[in-house]
């Protein structure tokens, strides 16, 4: 653990960590949050796929050019400006549903509150990147950042399942926007905004990273096996329907996260000698081969049980993404590079979403977690064909 200690021995760091924390606790609250309120009020999981796809899809969107204002004139304004959109977007989406809305203006809420999701995570790993030059300390700092995030992914889903038990999917919703409002408001507070450092563009390139072709080749490999985690999200929430449980749903993808944070942790506490790209695809290759005995007709504790062992590889295969992108962009083009992997994600994420809620409808859970081992492995491939390059 001395890597992390001497990483937490920097107090502008454990500030900006902590400060980030609230902010994020929607990344693990909002896609299940939807996906309860719709499938509830509409009865329909190919509906709450797709308006859950619909938010992520915003998000994927948006997100670059946001990554592009952030790299030339710093993050205060677009996060004040998100801060207030987003739990604006999300009242509208609650409402839209619960009133009965046309699936039009249900879609437009959710890619609406997506788009205004708040950058923070894009700028805690660009501050990262400006501060830390060491290859061996940027991987500390952003394992401690990606198992932050399956905290996230862990306490979201425990508190949506609490909420929607105790009271409703809309309450989730709503305390959310209300988590993201004042997460930003903290954030707004830290030293890394005033220590931010915008970087001299050496040349104006329309595309920005756009322009590398190895960067659109690993924004490629990303998507691919994001669809493998939206896919799986939607198979855990319809096992626990099939199961008649659906608030375990939560409890599960929490699990699996606890699995993910493990993992991450054990990845980020020595040293690797194997070339990331080749890092890539073996841990890749893994997640795909973790996912597949979820298709399996398990009772509740086994599902659960494999459920924590197919996450372990999923912070570790986010940690090394970054590490592919912190190397792969332009000093002036980091913010937006990493908002384009981020897009590549949700966009997979979202896509998965999607087709995973046609999948259930026609082959219940086990015909998206099959679905989503062949999409890691496929991406697997393409890291492989990567690291050959």
């Amino acid at each position: 653990m001395h890597g992390y200690a001497t990483l937490f021995a920097d107090g502008a760091v454990r500030y900006l960590y902590a400060a980030s924390a609230l902010g994020r606790l929607p990344i693990g609250m909002c896609g299940l949050a939807i996906l309860l309120l719709v499938q509830a009020a509409r009865g329909s999981f190919a509906s709450a796929g797709a308006t859950t796809g619909a938010y992520v899809a915003g998000l994927a969107v948006i997100a670059p050019a946001v990554g592009r204002l952030i790299d030339r004139r710093g993050p205060r304004g677009a996060l004040l400006m998100c801060s207030l959109l987003f739990p604006a977007s999300l009242a509208a989406l609650i409402a839209a549903v619960l009133n009965g809305a046309g699936a039009p203006w249900v879609l437009a809420c959710a890619a609406a509150a997506g788009a205004s999701f708040p950058p923070i995570t894009v700028c805690m790993r660009t501050f990262l990147r400006q501060r830390f030059v060491d290859e061996a300390t940027l991987a500390t700092a952003f394992s401690v950042d990606s198992v932050l995030i399956e905290v996230m992914f862990i306490a979201g889903p425990m508190l949506v399942a609490l909420l929607v038990a105790v009271a409703s999917p809309a309450t989730a919703v709503a305390c959310a926007a209300a988590c993201a409002l004042t997460g930003v408001q903290l954030f707004l507070r830290s030293a890394v905004l005033r220590e931010w450092r915008i970087e001299r563009r050496a040349a104006s390139r329309l595309l920005g990273p756009l322009a590398e072709r190895r960067f659109i080749a690993l924004v490629t490999i990303i998507a691919c096996y994001a669809i493998a985690f939206g896919l799986s999200e939607i198979g855990v929430a319809a096992y626990a329907a099939e199961a008649n449980r659906p608030a375990l749903a939560g409890v599960f993808l929490g699990v699996m996260s606890a699995g993910s944070a493990f993992g991450g942790l054990a990845y980020g506490s020595r040293h690797w000698r194997m070339p990331l790209t080749r890092q890539f695809s073996v841990t890749l290759a893994v997640m795909g081969v973790g996912l597949l005995p979820l298709a399996f007709p398990w009772q509740l504790a086994a599902f659960g049980l494999f459920s924590t062992l197919g996450g372990i590889v999923m912070a570790p295969a986010l940690i090394i993404q970054s590490m592919l992108v912190a190397k792969t962009a332009r000093a002036e083009h980091t913010t937006e590079a990493f908002t384009w992997s981020t897009s590549a994600l949700l966009g997979g994420v979202g896509f998965g979403m999607a087709l995973g809620g046609a999948l259930v409808e026609y082959g219940r859970s086990p015909a998206a977690f099959c679905a989503a081992g062949a999409a890691a492995i496929a991406a697997a491939a393409g890291a492989y064909l990567l690291c050959e390059s």
